[in-house]
């Protein structure tokens, strides 16, 4: 898929977006750190596409309770299309769905205090299992 050994999933929200990475040899997933989506967010991403030598990024895509497109998808596909001009790299969707309610049930459920960027970071983590586990033979 890629020479460079490390995938990193992104949760963009209007506010935060929620970075998680995994190796593509070991495969697991695991919260990095909650940008703030601000007119620098690009640089920050590249920034970090270096300092973790990435391969390949995976963006959650949004979609309403039917699957069908909303208008957060088509903010998400345009973000998309400026990540690609910023880097080189395969930008691929993963569905989000309900990876925020799953990640915020699980931080409620180890009792202690919580931000909404840990959400955002333990839902990019979610996103990026999820793609993981439904890529495990491309990545082989």
């Amino acid at each position: 898929m890629q020479t460079n050994p490390t995938i990193l999933a992104l949760d963009v929200g209007a506010q935060r977006i929620g970075v998680a990475r995994a190796n593509t040899i070991a495969r697991i997933a695991s919260p990095l750190v909650t940008l703030i989506n601000d007119d620098s967010i690009f640089n920050e991403i590249t920034a970090l596409i270096k300092s973790e030598d990435v391969g390949t990024l995976v963006v959650g895509l949004p979609r309403g309770l039917e699957g069908q497109e909303t208008a957060q998808t088509q903010t998400i596909r345009d973000f998309v299309v400026q990540l690609k001009q910023k880097t080189d790299l395969p930008v691929y969707f993963q569905d989000e769905a309900l990876t925020s309610q799953k990640a915020e049930s699980e931080l409620e459920s180890r009792g202690k205090p919580f931000s909404k960027g840990d959400i955002d970071a333990l839902a990019a983590t979610y996103i990026l299992e999820d793609f993981l586990q439904d890529n495990a033979g491309a990545l082989a």
